[in-house]
């Protein structure tokens, strides 16, 4: 993303949360709900990345260790993991998605001059799931946008499962 890609609106609210030690942020209107960690069911010849499948009020949602999609350390879960509740756009419709963080944090409303461009890493490096970086209180926050940090690939098995 580079100033000449089309203008986003990311001025807002967002919740933001922690993934080892660094603190990512959410749009807020993206989140249904915030619960703790719950039974997980492993599901067979999934990606690394997808912990399984959860019971929410007699909905099945996938839910994924967003440590492991980005390529981190993973741990035992410490007492304040929790899964954070996301709503993502599909091919045909939004749908649930679980993601498991290591902590939340807080609502913090952005303004769009605290929000920077991503900064480009190379050609060969995906940053579409950046919406930017945020300077607040002298530390950074990556604005995610959890659309895009499963591509249509990934996401499609789940639409699949859903619509049996």
């Amino acid at each position: 993303m580079t100033g000449t890609a089309e203008k986003i609106d990311r001025e807002g609210k967002y919740l933001t949360f922690s993934l080892a030690g660094e603190e990512y942020g959410i749009g807020i209107l993206k989140i249904k709900e915030i619960i703790g960690m719950m039974p997980i069911t492993p599901v067979p010849q999934t990606p690394e990345y997808v912990k399984g499948v959860m019971n929410l009020r007699g909905k099945v949602i996938p839910v994924i260790d967003l440590r492991r999609k980005f390529g981190m350390e993973t741990l035992d879960f410490p007492e304040r993991t929790c899964i954070i509740v996301v709503e993502i756009e599909g091919t045909s419709a939004t749908m649930p998605m679980g993601i498991v963080v290591d902590s939340v944090s807080e609502v913090l409303h952005i303004n769009d001059n605290d929000i920077q461009d991503t900064p480009t890493f190379g050609n060969d490096l995906k940053t579409d799931y950046l919406l930017g970086m945020a300077k607040m209180e002298g530390r950074v926050k990556i604005l995610l946008n959890i659309d895009r940090v499963l591509t249509r690939e990934e996401i499609a098995p789940f639409e699949t499962s859903r619509a049996q």
